[in-house]
């Protein structure tokens, strides 16, 4: 069996969806042309069936000749053998290139996002990546599926062709003519169903992101009473993806409507033309037989043939749908210059606000918009093309990957992935291997726990040095109730988050943060969901966990900005104030952000 996913997915062909598909076949070129190659060989032997039997009625019944007919019964036997085995290894075959399309599109799908990192969801709405992966990369594996029937049944169409017009001149026009007219007609509508196809996929894909969007904001919705406006406006939606999709359904209904018909009036003029030959004796019972079984065969391989077209029609679609994804490049550029642990702890200084982080200091900003709390975050861990130097040298001159290593930005975009929780808040295993065991360390079983318990902390210098290290993230981030209230631990299967309230996900994210110990922490109201004896704990705690280190908190918490060795007051984006949170407290501005203090002129 061959593995699946590749090592490799390699680089696509991205000029057209066409291209796409056709690079995806010639990365599977030995499993392809086997499948196709296998595929014509099995409708050959199905397609001789009928010409063996009108053999064997002419030369065995007919002429009462019975070690004829048991020749030609063996004949028939053999075909059928033949078709057996040939069938079996087509489908091995279509199903490696169903399910290698598949997986290589999925890599290069996930190689992609991962790549535009957090660009990703700023140029693209979540409901279509959702969509690629879920629905697009599924039809394209079924095209490359289908090309073994598909074409088996194309090649089998021109020599049944063939043999029909030597036998009857007649009856082969009808069918070289027959089946021509009856592919183009259903070429026709599947033209009409791709135009079709495609306008339903974008609406299926505007559905999934109000999805999506209403997921996310579930609970603001219900604080404030919006559920009945988001439904309203998820129904309306859901309205015209239902009416995209009765359209569709119309000319799929045609098309159905079209595979049985058409070929099945061809039959019944091939029977009608045959009957009548053989009535004024210009052809024998035999070949009517024989007629009759091709006219069968050629109806079916027709519908396989415009199944074939209707997979690839589908899979044309979904194949822009993923090369425009793929298509998309950084818009940040990535520099060559070294970045080591000495010029990473230097000053980071934004020009545009005048925003300056002293290396290994505890800073607060406090801002008077909360979108500039968010720019100046990008701005500082460079997810947006900005000025901003660290240690004097642009941010821009430093490799991307190195940036986002020195560097980590926890915003409210901050998510947990589905799996283990110890595997989401140490994925890199800096605390010890990334395994689980309680809140304090000890292994779930004793000193037999395996891999899930405290022996697991082992990749840090030591199992006590990464089980202290886990441990005291959670204490900086107030999170051992979190854990211990989960049946399992740390070991316990999370969904992506969903089980905890808001002000829970907010301190494993500031778990996940101490953990993966960056050189400049970002946080953007890490406690905003905290009650304030839960904040004044972690406001506590977290300058000196992250001593030595860099740390920037925007916030307009009166409790966070009191224990921060420095504070910043930002107004319409520009640095206008600097010091001790009780110093600049005598500042109206500043008392107008952090205690809601209203000056009136």
């Amino acid at each position: 069996m061959r593995p699946f996913p590749e090592p490799d997915p390699g680089e696509p062909a991205l000029g057209s969806p066409g291209r796409y598909l056709l690079w995806l076949a010639a990365a599977h070129r030995a499993s392809a042309v086997l499948a196709v190659g296998y595929g014509v060989l099995c409708t050959l032997a199905q397609a001789f069936v009928p010409a063996a039997i009108g053999r064997g009625v002419d030369r065995g019944l007919v002429a009462g000749d019975r070690g004829a007919l048991v020749a030609w019964c063996a004949v028939v036997l053999g075909l059928g053998v033949v078709q057996a085995v040939t069938g079996t290894l087509r489908d091995r075959c279509s199903v490696t290139n169903r399910f290698g399309a598949a997986y290589r599109t999925m890599q290069l799908v996930t190689r992609k996002t991962a790549r535009l990192g957090a660009e990703l969801p700023r140029r693209v709405s979540a409901g279509a990546v959702v969509s690629v992966g879920a629905t697009d990369i599924t039809r394209i594996g079924a095209a490359l599926e289908s090309t073994a029937r598909g074409g088996g049944a194309v090649v089998s169409v021109a020599v049944v062709a063939g043999v029909m017009l030597t036998v009857s001149w007649q009856l082969g026009l009808v069918a070289l003519v027959g089946v021509p007219l009856s592919a183009a007609a259903v070429a026709a509508l599947m033209r009409l169903l791709h135009t079709r196809q495609h306008g339903l996929r974008k609406e299926q894909g505007a559905l999934a992101d109000l999805a999506v969007d209403i997921v996310d904001g579930l609970r603001v919705l219900r604080g404030i009473g919006g559920e009945r406006v988001f439904a309203d406006r998820y129904r309306e939606r859901s309205q015209r993806v239902r009416h995209e999709g009765v359209r569709v359904a119309g000319v799929e209904s045609s098309v159905a409507a079209g595979r049985l018909l058409l070929p099945g009036l061809l039959v019944a003029v091939i029977v009608w033309l045959g009957a009548h030959l053989v009535g004024t004796g210009r052809m024998s019972p035999g070949a009517l037989v024989a007629f009759y079984g091709y006219a069968v065969f050629l109806a079916e391989q027709l519908r396989r043939a415009t199944s074939m077209v209707d997979q690839l029609t589908r899979a044309l679609v979904a194949a822009r749908m993923v090369t425009d994804l793929l298509a998309m490049e950084p818009a940040l550029g990535s520099g060559d210059r070294d970045l080591d642990a000495e010029a990473a702890r230097g000053p980071l200084r934004d020009p545009g606000s005048g925003l300056e982080i002293p290396p290994g200091r505890f800073v607060a900003v406090a801002c008077d918009r909360p979108d500039d709390m968010l720019l100046l975050a990008d701005r500082l861990g460079r997810y947006v093309d900005s000025p901003v130097t660290l240690g004097g040298t642009p941010l821009a001159e430093f490799p991307l990957a190195e940036v986002r290593r020195r560097i980590l930005v926890v915003d409210h975009d901050a998510r947990l992935f589905s799996g283990g929780l110890a595997a989401q808040l140490d994925p890199h295993g800096r605390a010890g291997g990334g395994a689980g065991g309680s809140a304090d360390g000890s292994a779930d079983g004793g000193a037999g726990g395996g891999a899930g318990g405290s022996a697991a902390f082992g990749a840090d210098g030591g199992t006590a040095g990464g089980a202290d290290r886990l441990r005291r993230a959670l204490d900086t981030a107030s999170a051992h109730d979190v854990v211990e209230a989960l049946p399992e631990g740390l070991d316990q299967e999370i969904t992506g988050g969903r089980e905890f309230s808001g002000g829970q996900r907010q301190r494993l994210h500031l778990v996940r943060a101490l953990l993966a110990d960056p050189d400049t922490l970002v946080l953007v109201e890490p406690t905003s969901a905290l009650d304030a004896h839960t904040e004044a704990r972690i406001a506590e705690r977290l300058g000196a966990h992250r001593r030595g280190r860099s740390t920037v908190v925007f916030t307009t918490s009166p409790i966070l900005l009191d224990r921060a060795d420095h504070v910043v007051l930002v107004e319409a984006g520009t640095v206008v104030a600097e010091g001790r949170h009780g110093e600049l407290l005598a500042d109206a501005r500043y008392r107008a952000v952090v205690t809601r203090e209203v000056t009136v002129a």
